[in-house]
């Protein structure tokens, strides 16, 4: 079936005449002027730009949603039918799964790393933490985490790497729990600041003090001044007396920053005061002595001195008491090498004419006070000495093991046993 002419204001394919051709509305539409015939399809109208040179071509099509259409196809844009775009690619939205994914871990890292170096509220409780020789920073860390004084050792390996990993050196610190990473590396950088103090039995104040020398913001002459103000005092000690020679606890003590002697010298006493408690040194238990509860301590500090050893410790208070009670001088070497400042040694026929209230060869009864810190052995020892009426002793035996007799013949005998051993 023969067609109507196409006019000359558009053709569909070659070049143009004088007219422009129409930009493509991308619906298909039937040709003008050419009736719709049943049967046969419509052919949709096509549209073109002009070219320079007055030619005429199709616009080439975009697939990409927003993207412009190249120059000199008339502003003509490819749209899909309905007007959707593509969805995007299975790849993409992987990848932007991924990228979603590593930002909120990296959020959430960030977060957790900064409530671990700075946790919420304030210090807690004291830990003291021992750093052992050649202890790494990591194990350090783990013995903070382990005490609560931080809540994470990774987060602390990661803050060494931040910001550097500290020197530690070896020696106690004193830390709190619930602690900022900034706080840890300052106290940590800063070196030790908790030292040791120990009070030996049969230890005198002046042997104590002499340790304070190596403690930052202490000494000897301040810890005995302080001793001796009468601030710090012992039930114990009798009235009119300042003394606490004899009065403090054998043991270990702590210094931690900011602890002064006072409140170094009340831990002593205290804790001296609880061994006294133990081992029953009451004044009706001392009455049935015929002494003091402070008498007591006296005593026992002479058998912490002359007794060495634990066994030899109740034979002496008995002997200390049998003398006591028949009026003789004590004659004790140690009483002298008080006097003296001397721990140990021998005591000259000079030494025993030093007239001193210590020098128990020239005066009866017991010291003014006690001459060193007794253990918890030797307060009992004095406090419940074994029967017998020994009045001498004399180490016999290279172990410490003294002989007692309550005959001067039975010393005399004892001292050629021991010179015979190579003693005395």
């Amino acid at each position: 079936m023969a067609r109507r002419p196409v006019t000359g204001d558009a053709a569909p394919h070659g070049p143009t005449g004088e007219g422009g051709a129409r930009a493509w509305s991308g619906e298909p539409t039937p040709a003008e002027g050419v009736p719709s015939v049943p049967g046969v399809p419509s052919v949709p109208e096509t549209t073109w730009s002009p070219t320079p040179g007055g030619s005429v071509d199709p616009a080439p099509p975009t697939d990409r949603p927003g993207e412009e259409p190249p120059e000199g196809t008339g502003g003509v844009r490819r749209r899909r039918p309905g007007g959707h775009r593509r969805p995007p690619s299975r790849r993409r939205r992987l990848w932007r799964t991924l990228v979603a994914a590593v930002a909120l871990v990296l959020v959430a890292g960030v977060a957790w790393y900064e409530i671990e170096a700075h946790p919420l509220g304030g210090p807690g409780h004291r830990e003291l933490i021992t750093v052992s020789q050649g202890e790494s920073v990591g194990q350090v860390a783990d013995d903070l985490a382990a005490h609560g004084v931080i809540g994470s050792a990774l987060a602390m390996r990661l803050s060494f790497v931040v910001h550097g990993t500290p020197t530690v050196q070896p020696g106690t610190y004193l830390f709190h729990q619930n602690l900022s990473f900034g706080t840890v590396q300052s106290v940590l950088s800063g070196g030790p600041d908790v030292f040791e103090v120990t009070v030996f039995p049969g230890y005198t104040l002046e042997q104590v003090a002499a340790q304070l020398d190596t403690v930052p913001h202490h000494g000897r002459v301040g810890f005995l001044r302080e001793a001796a103000s009468g601030a710090v005092r012992s039930p114990f000690d009798p009235p009119g007396s300042s003394s606490l020679e004899g009065l403090i606890g054998a043991g270990t003590y702590l210094v931690t920053p900011g602890e002064t002697d006072r409140q170094l010298l009340s831990e002593m006493v205290d804790r001296f005061d609880r061994t006294a408690a133990a081992v029953g040194l009451t004044p009706a238990a001392a009455a049935r002595l015929g002494v003091s509860p402070y008498q007591v301590v006296v005593v026992a500090s002479i058998v912490e001195k002359e007794g060495y050893i634990e066994k030899n410790m109740g034979p002496v208070a008995r002997v200390i008491y049998n003398r006591l009670a028949q009026g003789m001088p004590l004659q004790m070497d140690s009483t002298v090498l008080y006097s003296l400042g001397q721990d140990g040694g021998k005591v000259t026929p000079a030494d025993e004419r030093i007239d001193t209230p210590y020098n128990t060869y020239l005066h009866t009864g017991l010291t003014p006070t006690p001459t060193c810190a007794p253990s918890a052995a030797a307060l009992a020892a004095a406090l419940a000495p074994p029967p017998g009426q020994w009045l001498y002793f004399v180490v016999v035996k290279k172990d410490g093991t003294e002989a007692f007799s309550d005959t001067y013949a039975g010393q005399l005998a004892n001292e050629n046993l021991a010179r015979s051993r190579g003693l005395g």
